[in-house]
């Protein structure tokens, strides 16, 4: 079980989330506004972008995102019942796991990329809970390009909820009993929106 430092939780108390069963923290700059566009061409044009299907109500369709993994060698990862093979990790890949760890103290030997192209790609309604992450994960979610809302929702007390905004450069840090409490999703949009890189480290054990 991964926890985050006693000296990030001091650094950042103003940005942790008022959600109770929950340690979420909003960090707006992670990424300072000068790397953001290189960064999101790089990830754009190196990144090994895959198109996977799922079956939805009895069908085949296609997930309404782009995704990527990459990870040390031998951490496949599994989820909606997807398996996935790491691909090695690429420059602009481990500068930003190395910047994560450095802040927070906990350790990343993982990373699923996700590009949603517009506002019609999203993201369904999950935790990230599967048994590889293990007990109170720590997820670092970084966002690039397009600010997009972001949603949770408790899984017990179903009135609780929580939306907020996840502008480019943002640092959204889940941890403790967060996925065991929560659901989180990006939901469609009918509005105009330009592509939007995601990164979420984690640790696979």
């Amino acid at each position: 079980m991964q926890e985050l430092t006693d000296a990030f939780q001091r650094q950042f108390a103003a940005h942790q989330l008022p959600m109770p069963d929950a340690e979420v923290y909003l960090i707006s700059d992670f990424i300072p506004p000068e790397e953001q566009k290189s960064l999101q061409q790089a990830l754009t044009g190196k990144a090994a972008w895959r198109q996977e299907k799922i079956r939805m109500f009895g069908k085949q369709i296609n997930q309404p995102r782009l995704t990527a993994w990459y990870a040390d060698a031998g951490k496949a990862y599994t989820y909606s019942g997807l398996t996935w093979e790491p691909l090695p990790w690429i420059p602009e890949l481990t500068a930003l796991r190395n910047r994560l760890e450095e802040l927070t103290g906990a350790s990343f030997n993982s990373v699923l990329l996700n590009l949603y192209r517009h506002g019609q790609d999203s993201m369904g309604w999950h935790a990230d809970d599967e048994p590889e992450l293990g007990q109170n994960s720590i997820i670092a979610s970084i966002s690039i390009g397009q600010e997009r809302t972001f949603s949770f929702r408790h899984r017990i007390q179903k009135s609780l909820k929580q939306t907020l905004t996840l502008p480019t450069g943002s640092l959204l840090l889940m941890a403790g009993p967060t996925q065991h409490f929560w659901h989180h999703q990006l939901p469609k949009t009918a509005k105009v929106m330009q592509p939007r890189i995601n990164l979420t480290f984690r640790f696979i054990y």
